[in-house]
């Protein structure tokens, strides 16, 4: 027997081959019927009153092939495990159908394809998924608010280049992160109006001889509009690509919040204190709190950013058409992926809700910095008319001389000021002491930064008012999305509630 024979023996002669069902249709039926199944039904009853209202099916054999639609054990279903009597979940499910409702079953499947059926599906389960995730997003904004107006008169240095740089408060921070999320909403929102389209009526790609009404269908799933060309509609993957890349970049957002949250709570910074419930101790060392929610926040990032980047790359150099890479094999990847953001978002709300930020630690911190001379140049430059270049000048100086005396910022005084002054001018500035003091106070530096977008605390209220407006509405689209889609669900069921092979005989 040679190697061809040996291995046909082992297989089998006929579809599927043992290694082919184990590898891809088991699995791959395993995750339909755990996850595409109700799609599945959803899309049949919309396609079945699409036909009968274009008069493709008469009543009666609509009433049969609901009959056998409402037959369907789901629960059985589930148990079931593949065993090649099927080729996959679409044909067990249509035989389980034309069982009751007979021949006329099988003209549920008139003027379409596993191809359209199976795209609308995975958008269907996506824009599930992209719900959770976005409202994981807005639920997370609104603790960052709260933080936020707790926070915003507390006083922290700014970082650049990871050195201490400028006086700012812990809300500024905040509230930059609070857009980097807002913009994650967006691309993720960008992302779902594509993924919201329904290609259905694209048949295997060339639409159908039939008259149906690809705008119904649509319309009857919750799909706003339909995937234009019906090539696109089946060919077309950029819809995964858009959502992963979005997913990528939210990732890596929350990824940097997540490491330099990491470094605060460290001993050395002691900038924050992460709560009891999310950290843990060490089975040696009794003295250590380990902020491991932080930990797994960083490193879930990045198994997200790699179920993101396995589906661009499972993308990449395909053909533009009707190709299992898109399908089966790839779709996990992106739900983990969005689940995975609904999952890291609400641990890091929960965590970031119950930081204790050491205030004091930060303000004496700041206070001994030099990080506010910024100012003091600045002042230098308002008091006596020199350039800013020169003014700039004085103030490292200023630095350099505090140093060699052995000086923190709160010791600088308007005599060093006008030696500094001396080196660079030839002549002091003979300012007054409260001009100096006042340079070099970091809640001052904080308060005159009051241009849009600035640290002050009262821009930072204003910009708050106008971010909570915004979350209000954004919560409320989003709700009214969430609740249009499952009315449209609900309405399939409206819709055929009276079909039935027994309605001619009941009437």
């Amino acid at each position: 027997m040679n190697k061809k024979d040996r291995i046909l023996k082992k297989e089998g002669k006929k579809f599927p081959g043992a290694t082919y069902a184990e590898v891809v249709l088991a699995p791959a039926y395993e995750q339909s019927k755990r996850v595409l199944l109700e799609p599945m039904i959803a899309i049949h009853k919309a396609h079945l009153i699409m036909l009968v209202e274009q008069g493709l099916l008469v009543e009666e054999e609509a009433g049969k092939i609901m009959d056998g639609i409402r037959a369907l054990d789901m629960r059985a279903i589930r148990e079931t495990t593949y065993d090649g009597r099927y080729e996959d979940l679409f044909f067990l499910v249509e035989d389980c159908i034309m069982k009751v409702a007979g021949e006329a079953g099988g003209s549920l499947h008139l003027a379409r394809s596993r191809n359209d059926m199976g795209v609308a599906a995975y958008r269907m389960v996506l824009r599930h998924e992209l719900h959770a995730a976005l409202s994981s997003l807005l639920s997370f904004q609104e603790t960052l608010l709260e933080a936020i107006d707790q926070y915003k008169e507390t006083i922290c240095l700014g970082y650049t280049h990871t050195q201490q740089a400028q006086p700012m408060t812990f809300s500024h921070y905040l509230t930059g992160i609070y857009d980097v999320v807002d913009r994650d909403f967006k691309r993720l929102l960008a992302a779902y109006n594509t993924c919201n389209a329904s290609p259905l009526g694209a048949a295997a790609f060339t639409t159908t001889g039939f008259p149906i009404n690809r705008k119904r269908v649509a319309d009857l799933l919750g799909f706003p509009e339909v995937v234009k060309n019906a090539y696109d509609a089946i060919g077309g993957a950029d819809y995964l690509g858009e959502i992963a890349a979005a997913i990528q970049l939210t990732f890596i957002n929350l990824g940097r919040f997540a490491q330099d949250l990491l470094l605060w709570s460290s001993q050395e910074f002691s900038a924050i204190r992460v709560a009891d419930p999310y950290v843990q101790t060490s089975s040696i060392m009794p003295q250590k709190r380990n902020p491991v929610s932080l930990e797994h926040i960083r490193a879930l990032s990045s198994s997200g950013i790699g179920n993101a980047q396995t589906v661009l790359q499972m993308l990449h150099n395909t053909p533009y058409g009707d190709i299992n890479d898109t399908e089966d094999d790839l779709q996990p990847y992106l739900w983990k992926g969005i689940s995975l953001i609904d999952q890291v978002f609400r641990l890091t709300e929960a965590v970031v809700g119950t930081i204790d930020v050491h205030e004091e630690v930060l303000k004496n911190r700041a206070k001994h910095s030099f990080a506010t001379v910024t100012e003091l140049a600045d002042s230098v430059f308002r008091e006596t008319g020199l350039s800013f270049r020169t003014a700039h000048a004085i103030a490292s100086e200023v630095v350099n001389l505090a140093l060699s005396k052995g000086l923190n910022a709160e010791q600088i005084t308007a005599a060093i000021v006008d030696e500094a002054s001396k080196s660079i001018i030839g002549s002091p500035l003979n300012l007054p002491e409260h001009v100096i003091q006042k340079a070099m106070d970091p809640a001052h530096f904080v308060k005159v930064r009051s241009v849009s977008g600035g640290p002050a605390p009262k821009e930072v209220k204003k910009g708050m008012h106008a971010r909570k407006k915004e979350l209000k509405k954004k919560n409320h689209l989003l709700k009214c999305e969430i609740n249009r889609i499952a009315e449209c669900m609900k309405k399939l069921d409206d819709l055929t509630e009276n079909w039935s092979s027994q309605m001619d005989s009941d009437s």
